[in-house]
């Protein structure tokens, strides 16, 4: 089935995109190659509006993507090194209507809700408790939201082939 006729499907693309883009290789690496926010120079990337603007909503909001703690570090490098890839791949099959992208799509989903459910945790009751949790919250609910969607989306055969009418 062509994609035209999957229009749901341009959200998941949206979302894979923004999250390649976005939140893996620009927030992601920028807490990969900037160790302390509190003591650093501007890396080449990501830009340094970008790293201030990560910078302010950790101090203000969400601490443990200020703080860095261990655990947290690990799911950065999940992201960046696991879930980049797979935004690629994803988006190729989804707009080739490939099913191989079954079984990768329901791992990824059950890691990122795993990897969110534990961060929102630590945002909620623990060391780096976050002082406004709704807007942390708020900010993260697509990290739950759409994995659950990709579950559902990927129950069944993702990408059927069109039936062939007999002809008489």
């Amino acid at each position: 089935m062509p994609l035209r006729r999957r229009p749901f499907d341009y959200v998941l693309l949206v979302f894979m995109a923004i999250n390649f883009i976005v939140t893996t290789y620009t927030v992601g690496l920028e807490q990969l190659v900037i160790a302390d926010p509190n003591n650093f120079e501007y890396p080449l990337w990501p830009p340094a509006p970008m790293v201030d603007t990560i910078h302010e909503f950790g101090r203000s909001a969400d601490h443990v993507l200020f703080e860095r703690p261990p655990f947290y570090q690990m799911t950065i490098w999940i992201d960046v090194l696991l879930f980049g890839p797979f935004y690629l791949f994803a988006i190729y099959a989804f707009i080739r209507g490939r099913n191989w992208i079954r079984v990768p799509a329901l791992v990824w989903s059950g890691m990122m809700l795993s990897n969110v459910l534990i961060i929102l945790m630590e945002e909620r009751f623990g060391q780096f408790a976050s002082p406004n949790f709704p807007l942390v919250l708020s900010v993260n609910a697509p990290w739950l939201l759409f994995p659950l969607i990709m579950i559902w989306r990927m129950c069944k055969e993702p990408f059927p082939k069109p039936r062939v009418e007999a002809t008489a």
